[in-house]
């Protein structure tokens, strides 16, 4: 990323942006304030005017990631109208995006939101609005909602992380077992509608 020309040019967002390119080059191991120094041409304490050590840097730069992947599912999904269309894109979007990004995708699912914390809190609603307004067209009361929520997401998010881990290695195209999973996920969804 370079030096910024003056040292009080520096931004909190400069420096979340240095650390998500040392995430992307190193991995986790690139999330440190002396790491993204060096990635900026500064010394450490020059972070700290903007953010306060190692895991206010981790938290921004998971909520920057956060972010880029809801932008990048609202992309793959805003011309859709059909819940189908728009869980079985928005599955494919995070796998995609997953296989694209691994190093974001991991920090994501690593690190804990917190509701009560403002800036995480904007994350999380936008990304139930976005899973919600997937699900919108199957009318579900709200215990319906939350099953099928979770549901949805330990699925995906579970399929996602052992296929990073490499622990799926049977000879069948995980591709396939995930497309069979996406139509599994779709009848158990008009299960739990058809259920009051």
């Amino acid at each position: 990323m370079g030096r910024p020309t003056k040292e009080n040019s520096l931004t909190r967002q400069d420096v979340i942006e240095a650390a998500i390119s040392c995430l992307e080059k190193e991995g986790e191991a690139g999330l440190g304030v002396n790491r993204v120094a060096r990635e900026l041409g500064i010394k450490p304490p020059a972070i700290y005017k903007h953010l306060d050590g190692n895991a206010a840097l981790r938290k921004g730069v998971v909520l920057e990631v956060w972010q880029k992947y809801l932008m990048y599912c609202e992309q793959q999904t805003a011309q859709l109208n059909t819940p189908r269309e728009m869980l079985l894109a928005g599955g494919h979007a995070t796998r995609n995006f997953a296989r694209t990004y691994p190093a974001f995708y991991r920090l994501m699912m690593q690190y804990q939101l917190q509701p009560n914390d403002p800036d995480a809190g904007a994350v999380i609603q936008k990304s139930l609005g976005f899973l919600k307004n997937s699900l919108r067209l199957y009318e579900l009361n709200q215990n319906q909602l939350i099953d099928v929520m979770r549901m949805v997401n330990a699925a995906i998010t579970g399929f996602i992380s052992i296929e990073q881990a490499g622990l799926m290695t049977l000879g069948r195209s995980t591709d396939e077992s995930y497309e069979v999973m996406l139509d599994a996920l779709l009848a158990a969804i008009e299960h739990i509608r058809s259920t009051s």
